[in-house]
């Protein structure tokens, strides 16, 4: 199996639309919600300045202070003036604003203390904002100011007076405090913006997953309308194409009617074959979504859509030794069952040279599935990562014009887990990749109430 069957060109044949993470110009966070953190910040700045001035008797330059905090004040106020709450800001201007709010704390350090300020670890406030919503490049650019203003405000401030509460700060611990918070500057713009951004990628492959499900689901709603209405319409259709014939035995073959009576008759025919031809077609691939029929014939539905020239797929059935009276299970056609497997089989017809084998077992608890093609197979280094969207180089060669990222399989495994499956990945020791599906019995022939449940 490839690491990702879907190319770019079929992810969009088959309706699937990717929501890229990070992309530029896309909006970030809401204008609101870093209005009302500058809220939080200059309020707590305001206690602050006026606990250490009256409560802690330390002589503090306030009228300079109070000025930077009324700067983020009126600041606020323009905002909240000029500019719609609601609005969304890209991550450019998100960016602008957060490096503001470090600059102005910055400031305000630089005259309360520098980095012997007990709240000068809150310059990493707006980095992990940044690191949690912003791209990479404005967290690099906001983690980069702010190792600049710590390195400045080490060298550049105004001291308090500390001995008068016994307290002193040598320049061992002032640059201990700024190796620290360097150290932690970096660690949290990379590691927070990490867990975002696989969050991120997660929740971008879920909705993925979704569309791709409503698809399987809007198409076979469609086949069972086409089948009502071809039903509905059948007995109008023989009405008009009875009137029209016993019309042209009436006016006859001479009649200046006969030529518009017989193209009458031979439309009706024409829309009455359209719609046999429509009733035909869920029918032929297993009906109504939730018809039952033998896993056999689900996987050769499920593989229809992606069969091409020059590749064969093989089932075989595999009964229980012993237990010959035991039927192969009869499972629910459901859209999840039907785009779950078709992607697993369509990645093995993509990817093998010639051939695609499938084996089906069976006992009375278990069910098997086994997917085997003679193609490269998977790459060892991600074999254990399979599962996670956006992993890649998942075939150990690979088309120069595919880029997989793993979705196909996340999407698979995603699908599938809801009918209760577990799913290996593996490479076969005569070559091709390998891919083992395995469900309880009872959980697979009842699979279409787990599915809906779960997707509920």
């Amino acid at each position: 199996m490839a690491e990702d069957g879907i190319r770019l060109g079929e992810k969009k044949r088959q309706g699937i639309v990717l929501f890229e993470p990070g992309g530029p110009g896309s909006s970030r966070v809401r204008l609101r919600t870093l209005v009302t953190i500058r809220w939080i910040a200059v309020a707590g700045q305001a206690v602050a300045l006026a606990a250490a001035h009256w409560g802690l008797g330390l002589p503090l330059p306030l009228v300079p202070s109070l000025l930077v905090v009324a700067v983020s004040v009126a600041l606020n106020l323009l905002i909240l003036e000029y500019r719609p709450r609601g609005l969304w800001l890209g991550d450019r201007e998100a960016a602008v604003y957060l490096g503001y709010d470090l600059l102005q704390l910055a400031v305000l350090l630089a005259l309360t203390g520098g980095l012997t300020n007990p709240f000068s670890i809150l310059i990493m406030a707006p980095i992990t904002v940044s690191a949690s919503l912003l791209s990479r490049v404005s967290t690099l650019a906001l983690a980069g100011l702010g190792l600049v203003c710590v390195t400045l405000l080490a060298v550049f401030y105004i001291p308090l007076s500390w001995d008068r509460l016994g307290l002193t700060f040598g320049p061992l611990y002032l640059w201990g405090l700024w190796a620290s918070l360097v150290i932690t500057i970096l660690f949290i713009a990379a590691y927070v913006y990490s867990m975002a951004s696989e969050a991120s990628r997660m929740s971008a492959a879920l909705r993925a997953s979704d569309l791709a499900l409503a698809r399987e689901q809007q198409l076979s709603a469609v086949g069972a309308l086409a089948a009502a209405a071809a039903h509905e319409l059948g007995t109008p259709l023989g009405t008009i194409a009875v009137v029209a014939k016993e019309l042209q035995n009436e006016v006859g073959k001479d009649s200046a009617w006969a030529d518009d009576l017989r193209l009458l008759k031979e439309e009706s025919d024409r829309c009455r074959d359209i719609l046999a031809q429509l009733v035909a077609r869920p029918d032929s691939d297993g009906g109504s979504p939730f018809h039952r029929l033998p896993l056999e014939g689900l996987i050769e539905a499920a593989a229809t859509p992606y069969r091409s020239e020059g590749k064969k797929l093989l089932v075989a059935c595999n009964p229980p030794t012993g237990q010959t009276d035991l039927d192969q299970p009869e499972v629910p056609r459901t859209a999840v069952l039907l785009q779950g497997l078709g992607l697993l089989l369509q990645n093995g017809l993509q990817f093998a040279e010639s051939l695609v084998e499938v084996e089906i077992s069976w006992d009375s608890e278990t069910v098997v599935l086994i997917i085997h093609d003679d193609g490269p197979g998977f790459n060892p280094a991600v074999l254990e990562r399979l599962g996670q969207p956006y992993v890649g180089e998942g075939r150990k060669r690979r088309n120069t014009a595919s880029q997989p990222m793993g979705l196909g399989i996340f999407i698979t495994h995603a699908l599938l887990a809801r009918t209760g499956a577990r799913l290996l990945f593996g490479n076969h020791p005569e070559g091709g990749g390998i891919v083992e599906i395995r469900w309880d019995r009872a959980t697979l022939e009842q699979s279409d109430q787990m599915a809906t449940g779960n997707h509920d």
